[in-house]
């Protein structure tokens, strides 16, 4: 699809600033923003996942963001389906779109022709029963091997989407995802990506920062707040960082500094595998997150009228 209007995609790992490089070109661009951030979907999931406060947005309209409940368990496919609905609405009004977010297979599945085939339930349920004897991680060990890119893409933790990878692998004797986008599969060839990086130590403190400021701002009673909202009977939301680790905690398996650390170590984990899967996609036009708002704005202007 072509409009005269541009759609940019911010990419990067987490703790990068991409939301408020997002803000900044909704203002000049007068945009609007659509997430690409998986558990930013989730309504009430807001400190655990750095979500932008209301008041931070600047009146920019953001789309799919905090819409679903937390019991309710969200695939790639409806995510592709209500991105990509949105995109098109927006730019058919000649809206800028800027999407915005850190989950790579979600802005694949926007970007490119992804095709997600029916479940069966015989498949399924024998790949479930076998995820029970062998536990999370043979399973996905075994996704890695049939499938790195979409190992990369999946946490260990979120078994659910494993099973469901290879499924999708057994059922169509492909892999889930390919590991590279190609430009004749892309819905929208005038994308313009964008992503931020930043040298992996100072990352690194950027991370522990954030999670400690999140235990400041009350990341431990938003996750009690969730629990009785239904936050265990989905099996989706409650495996994000930092949630399944203070659910841990409540369960009394850890200490609360326990919990705090892993949350660091597996957010530190997870912004090196998105750093992978990024850097696989060529399309990607990259920026420092070392440089100010100002001159990150300024490339990415620059970036967009090259275009």
């Amino acid at each position: 699809m072509s409009s005269s209007s541009p759609l940019i995609v911010i990419s990067g790992a987490t703790a990068t600033g991409k939301s408020v490089l997002a803000i900044a070109l909704a203002q000049e661009l007068q945009g609007e923003i659509i997430n690409a951030d998986s558990m930013q979907l989730y309504q009430g999931m807001d400190i655990g996942t750095a979500k932008l406060p209301f008041e931070e947005r600047a009146g920019i309209p953001h789309h799919l963001l905090g819409v679903v409940p937390v019991k309710q368990d969200v695939t790639v496919a409806w995510y592709q389906t209500q991105a990509r609905a949105k995109v098109d609405e927006l730019l058919s009004k000649n809206i800028p779109v800027i999407v915005v977010g850190g989950t790579g297979l979600y802005i694949k599945a926007l970007l490119d022709d992804l095709n997600f085939p029916d479940t069966d339930p015989v498949i399924r349920q024998r790949i479930t029963d076998e995820a029970e004897v062998a536990g999370a991680e043979a399973m996905h060990a075994q996704l890695a091997t049939l499938d790195p890119a979409a190992a990369l893409a999946i946490p260990v933790a979120n078994i659910r989407r494993v099973i469901r990878a290879l499924e999708v692998i057994e059922l169509t004797g492909q892999p889930y995802t390919s590991s590279l986008p190609r430009q004749d599969s892309t819905r929208y060839p005038d994308a313009i990506q964008i992503g931020l990086a930043m040298e992996r130590e100072h990352l690194g403190e950027r991370i522990n920062t954030r999670v400690d400021r999140m235990w400041d701002q009350g990341f431990v009673d938003e996750v009690e707040t969730l629990i009785d909202q239904g936050l265990l009977e989905g099996s989706t939301a409650q495996k994000a960082i930092g949630y399944s680790q203070i659910i841990a905690m409540k369960h009394g398996l850890t200490t609360e500094d326990e919990a705090k650390e892993e949350t660091k170590r597996a957010t530190r984990h997870y912004a090196r595998r998105q750093e992978t899967w990024f850097s696989r996609d060529t399309r990607i036009t990259w920026l420092s997150a070392h440089s100010t708002t100002k001159a990150r704005l300024e490339v990415a202007l620059a970036t967009i009228i090259k275009r």
